[in-house]
């Protein structure tokens, strides 16, 4: 290749790991011309290109003695065509977030255990409730309803490739039955698929033999990274439920015959064999790569009922297309056994379960901050990170109830576009004339009636955010006048609006807390008859329900498709994924990999090899969810490469949002063990919405940060043109955390710099300043 590129591997390397959004190697660089030097199409470390030759200058790669290097792990989340689909799929990243985030107090192991069990239970019927949504739009609304002779999908109106249907077997219910199964199937196929290929792509990959041994903090635990054989059989059982689901669907309507009965026993019972594997103690289990897997007998009960459950789908299918004898009553929808009434119960039964058993969980958890602060006012506390867990440990439950909403919007979007779509919904209360109409049960309707009351939480708490806002904005303003003048009520309005992140746990407690409250009403209301889903004022909010379900469900598919040729928008959409699957897929196998099951093994691997001699060095320099990838990779090195390694985060969630909801995993233990483990620098801004302080709380009022650049409070006034702040870095060499003054200070009179908010911490003095603290300024 023409002209320079440095791949030598000795000396400093500044490692630049970036964060959301799938930042390209040019702009992490600052550099045009970036090449590949190690990993693939999907992830890649790349460096700088000179295409006149080798450069000279401070800035430049000197071979042997120091290099800028950039990690591009994107292409696992936002790289894909298909990934914007994935939306489809967060309730399930939803039910891995909340397995983290639950409380892991010293002495409660076996409440523990068995939260985690019913928590894997619970993430199994989103299956279920995924899958019956299917069932529903397609197996019951078109098979068993629209198909049938004389309905909606028997007339001339009706597509052509539904009404055929009709026209063969409109009086041969098992038939249309098999045929509309293979729609559920079909998705079902795509899910395992899917799951599969990343699967091999990421969770099998293998972590370097050397390690940190068997530390006592979670996050530095290689059995985190290795969950092949785990997420291997959770898949098994999932796809087994949902094939299991299906054959019950196609199968229980004609339980009154021999044949009709053995074939809904024997899905039934696959059902409940997946239900039974799912709770035990060692479905889950995560080893140490050393280790290897001891429960040989469960995977091999894994791998049987995988087997057992298409072979069986297949023996319904072919039965039910040969045919079976139709029920001597046929009713308007298609009859069951009542297993959607049991997974109802079931789901309610386990939430409480689980909300009962966090909550004793968070009790005797309750950490003690050896930092922590008297009570602080309302100004502090919009500019503070708090060390406290979110919504009082409680956060794994909320998540997990969100989880459960979402997953019901999206079934229940889909049952009222089916419906709509090829005839007109109605309730079975007001079933008089078959003809057009697809009827949907009352529990939807009301369900769809909680839509606008969920819309009117969305509001109230926005305004709440908004006053929130104002009340602090106005109580800044004046403190901030002496570094910004005129501009002071500008700047406060910035930070207050950044602050607002902190509310997070607020924002969730309020919105599950009031469809709970609505859920738990109108399930009142449907039980005692006291008013019909579908007349007065709960049928208008029924039919506007209905509408927004199907055109959520509608509008997630239609992005999903445009993404497809729009990087910029699929890089947008993959914001969610960088978040929601840092974590492993836990208890949940279907939804999204989780990509630091590949990034840490190849990061550790790098590392390695540019720290083989002993004077070599590397700055890991992580952005946002880049420096909690840093952060856990640190922990994963072992002890001899950690001497070599220094650490400079920049726009950091550390504290602030997973030291908040992941308290096991990055509370103060987990981060005073990065801490202990390497010379570590961290950036923040209070602008910043998503980065914030670490350790020491962010307080733009005292004294060590009113010496903007180092000289004193009246910085200004000696010479402050350069608009940075340095803190005390130099004074405090121990201090992890640095301030960053955003928008940078200007002279009185001088126009206000552009906020830079959560980007571009590199094109700050203070990450110039860093480096050399870090590196002995070899690195620019």
């Amino acid at each position: 290749m023409d002209g320079f590129l440095d791949t030598s591997t000795t000396g400093v390397t500044e490692l630049r790991v970036h964060g959301v959004s799938g930042t390209p190697p040019g702009p992490m660089l600052d550099h045009p011309y970036p090449r590949p030097v190690a990993g693939d199409g999907t992830t890649g470390f790349y460096r700088r290109w000179w295409p006149a030759g080798r450069p000279r200058g401070q800035g430049a790669d000197v071979p042997g003695v120091r290099h800028r290097e950039a990690y591009a792990w994107g292409g696992l989340t936002s790289g894909g065509r298909t990934n914007a689909l994935w939306l489809l799929l967060l309730p399930f990243s939803m039910a891995n977030l909340a397995y983290f985030m639950l409380p892991r107090p010293a002495g409660g192991g076996r409440l523990r255990h068995t939260v985690e069990a019913a928590q894997r239970l619970f993430a199994l019927l989103l299956t279920g409730t995924l899958v019956g949504a299917l069932v529903g739009a397609s197996v019951d609304l078109v098979g068993w309803q629209c198909t049938a002779a004389g309905r909606a999908c028997a007339q001339e109106s009706a597509p052509v490739w539904v009404r055929w249907l009709s026209q063969l077997w409109g009086t041969q219910e098992s038939r249309r039955l098999a045929v509309t199964a293979l729609v559920p199937l079909a998705v079902v196929g795509v899910l395992w698929a899917i799951a599969r290929r990343t699967w091999r792509r990421d969770e099998r990959t293998v972590l370097p033999p050397s390690g940190p041994g068997r530390p006592e903090v979670l996050l530095a635990r290689r059995r985190l990274w290795h969950g092949g054989v785990p997420v291997w059989r959770l898949r098994n059982v999932h796809i087994a439920f949902a094939l299991g689901a299906i054959g019950l669907a196609v199968s229980a309507p004609f339980a009154r015959s021999a044949a009709g009965l053995a074939l809904t026993v024997a899905n039934a019972a696959v059902q409940v064999a997946a239900v039974v594997l799912v709770i035990l103690p060692g479905i889950a289990r995560r080893v140490d790569p050393e280790d290897g897997d001891a429960a040989g007998w469960l995977s091999r009960a894994c791998r049987a009922l995988g087997v057992a459950a298409p072979v069986l789908f297949l023996v319904t299918f072919g039965w039910a297309l040969a045919g079976l004898p139709s029920p001597e009553v046929l009713s308007a929808q298609l009859p069951g056994v009542g297993a959607g009434t049991a997974q109802v119960v079931l789901t309610m039964v386990l939430a409480v379960v689980i909300g009962a058993g966090t909550w004793a969980l968070a009790r005797m958890d309750r950490p003690v901050d050896p930092g922590a602060r008297p009570a602080m006012g309302r100004v502090d506390r919009a500019v503070d990170a708090s060390g406290r867990p979110a919504m009082g440990g409680m956060a794994s439950w909320f998540t997990l109830m969100a989880a459960a909403g979402s997953a019901n919007a999206l079934a229940l979007g889909l049952l009222f576009w089916t419906a709509s779509f090829f005839g007109t919904p109605e309730s079975p209360s007001r079933a008089a004339d078959l003809g057009g109409d697809l009827f949907l049960d009352d529990p939807v309707w009301w369900t769809a009636a909680l839509v606008p009351v969920m819309v009117a939480g969305v509001v109230l708490v926005a305004v709440v955010l908004w006053r929130i806002r104002e009340a602090t904005t106005a109580t800044l303003a004046p403190k901030l006048t002496d570094f910004y003048g005129g501009h002071a009520g500008e700047v406060a309005g910035k930070w207050s609006l950044a602050a607002l992140s902190d509310r997070a746990g607020l924002v969730l407690g309020l919105l599950v807390g009031a469809g709970l409250t609505g859920f738990a009403v109108v399930t009142v209301i449907y039980r005692l008859r006291l008013v019909t889903p579908v007349e007065g004022t709960a049928g208008l909010f029924a039919t506007l329900g209905s509408w927004a379900m199907a055109t959520l469900a509608v509008g997630l598919v239609l992005l999903g498709r445009r993404s497809y040729s729009d990087s910029r928008l699929r890089r947008t959409v993959g914001i969610l994924w960088d978040v929601s699957t840092f974590w492993p897929r836990a208890i949940h196998p279907l939804s999204p990999p989780c990509y630091t099951e590949r990034v840490i093994p190849e990061l550790v691997s790098r590392v390695e090899v540019l720290t083989r001699e002993e004077d070599d060095q590397v700055l890991i320099s992580g952005h946002s969810q880049g420096s909690v990838i840093a952060a856990a990779l640190v922990l994963q090195l072992d002890p001899a490469v950690r001497e070599r390694v220094r650490l400079l985060t920049h726009g950091s969630p550390l504290r602030r949002l997973y030291a908040a909801f992941f308290p096991a995993y990055f509370g103060t233990p987990g981060l005073s063990a990065v801490r202990a483990a390497a010379p570590w620098v961290n950036l923040y801004r209070l602008s910043d919405p998503i980065g914030g302080p670490v350790f020491d709380r962010a307080d733009p009022f005292a004294p060590a940060n009113r010496r903007a650049d180092g000289r004193g409070r009246d910085a200004r006034a000696d010479g402050r043109a350069d608009g940075r702040a340095r803190a005390d870095g130099r004074a405090r060499d121990a201090r992890v955390d640095v301030f960053c003054w955003d928008p940078p200070l200007r002279e009185a009179g001088e126009p206000l710099a552009p906020a830079r908010w959560h980007v571009d911490y590199w094109f700050d003095p203070p990450y110039d300043e860093a480096l050399g603290r870090l590196t002995g300024n070899f690195l620019p």
